[in-house]
């Protein structure tokens, strides 16, 4: 098994490429800490890894993030050993009970809205789900839509991945994202981080 690495914006993060499917249509999924993976026997593992933060699993991919006191060159070949065992052995990626919370469906849909407030953020999630998301995960991150605040014109976003905690962002999501949405949807006045 050969599994290729990229850098991301995010000094912090590697992308792993194993090569094959990692979790497919059934995610992303991501994880923000040791406590989170119970639905995820290869996110245990790659927390196991001395220096592993954070662990974001694509659908072809893995984003690894370490602590910045770290160095690549000493937690990048444990986590190669981990991710290559882990799919030599043949085990799961996600357990088949895995909650949905954890995965792609944390955000807000156009089910969550009504009127001409559901058609607007139809416009909006369809301009993310084809024009950003494919972006963001090529530097191994994923975007979620939240809400849109009709009284103010407001969207908000978060970043996972390789995303979460990146310097670039809140440049991003201000000067790429939040531009893209204004020229498309003339009702979003702003793109806020969510919290």
């Amino acid at each position: 098994m050969f599994i290729q690495t990229e850098p991301t914006p995010n000094p912090d993060t590697l992308k792993f490429l194993p090569g094959q499917i990692v979790t497919g249509a059934s995610g992303p999924y991501d994880f923000a800490s040791p406590g989170e993976t119970g639905t995820s026997p290869l996110a245990q593992s790659l927390f196991t890894v001395a220096g592993i933060t954070r662990v974001f699993l694509g659908s072809d991919f893995i984003s690894l993030t370490k602590a910045p006191d770290m160095d690549w060159k000493h937690v990048r070949p444990m986590a190669l050993a981990a991710i290559m065992d882990h799919f030599v052995a043949g085990l799961p990626v996600m357990n088949t009970n895995a909650s949905a919370a954890t995965g792609s469906s944390e955000g807000a849909s156009v089910d969550d809205y009504e009127g001409e407030t559901a058609e607007i953020v139809g416009e909006i999630i369809e301009l993310i789900d084809t024009r950003v998301r494919p972006a963001v995960a090529q530097d191994g991150g994923d975007i979620v839509f939240h809400r849109f605040e009709p009284e103010t014109g407001i969207v908000h976003l978060s970043m996972r991945g390789a995303c979460a905690g990146c310097p670039s962002s809140a440049f991003t999501l201000k000067q790429g994202i939040e531009n893209m949405l204004k020229a498309y949807v003339p009702e979003v006045t702003a793109v806020e981080a969510a919290l």
